[in-house]
């Protein structure tokens, strides 16, 4: 980090060349979110290059705020664990958030629509309550995205509260599908706009299981956007 230095002793220009490096922020952003393994970063930062990522993570270990560690009955495995001096971060992170949700214009925004990135943020944070009676898949289909990328299924596990995210035909019986657009469904997800609004304007679609349908309106209803800084209080205390 010596190479940016900006060699000045004042303490904002000294934490600016640990924190304000090109992905590092988005990267903390996702340490604080609970991510810690190399592969779970990747997909949540899928622009990053894995060597890139490599350097930041090289960076930030170096800087103390956070160590590796093996993953047990995995040790080919490593994890990267924030220490105290990264958990302090919290708050600068959700102050950024909170002022671009102020200040940020929303078009410009939106013009850097990423149907991984959404559906992976979407699988890592969405409130299922009140749960499914029993496993739930869920289709969402992108009508407006090439074939490759159009159809994304949701897993709900009720009794292990476990969410997985399949590209791929899962093999399970379909329970909801979920038709829209990748801007809509954006907008939904960082709390542009509401879920009920999309619906009642006929820009989302639901076939499918009844009572699943009215459980979905109610989870997109629910901490939407940097309503999941409040969720992973609990990772930094």
């Amino acid at each position: 980090m010596a190479k940016g230095s900006y060699k000045q002793f004042c303490p904002i220009a000294m934490a600016s060349e640990i924190v304000c490096t090109r992905w590092t922020a988005v990267l903390l952003r996702e340490l604080l979110m609970g991510s810690t393994r190399f592969n779970d970063l990747r997909r949540s930062v899928p622009r990053m290059s894995p060597a890139l990522l490599s350097k930041r993570l090289k960076d930030l270990e170096e800087a103390g705020i956070v160590y590796r560690a093996p993953v047990e009955n995995e040790p080919d495995v490593e994890e990267y664990i924030l220490t105290q001096s990264g958990k302090d971060l919290f708050p600068v992170v959700e102050s950024l958030g909170i002022w671009g949700t102020r200040w940020v214009e929303t078009e410009p925004s939106l013009e850097h629509l990423d149907p991984t990135l959404l559906m992976w943020d979407i699988r890592r944070h969405l409130n299922t309550t009140p749960k499914p009676k029993k496993r739930a898949t869920i289709q969402f289909i992108y009508s407006d995205l090439p074939k490759q990328n159009r159809n994304w299924w949701l897993i709900v596990e009720p009794e292990t509260e476990k969410i997985d995210l399949c590209s791929i035909e899962p093999g399970f019986d379909v329970n909801l599908y979920i038709s829209t657009d990748l801007r809509t469904m954006t907008k939904i997800w960082m709390g542009f706009e509401t879920f009920a609004k999309a619906y009642n304007e006929d820009r989302i679609l639901l076939t499918g299981d009844t009572d699943l349908e009215e459980k979905i309106k109610i989870w997109f209803s629910l901490d939407n956007g940097l309503g999941h800084f409040s969720r992973v209080k609990k990772l930094v205390a």
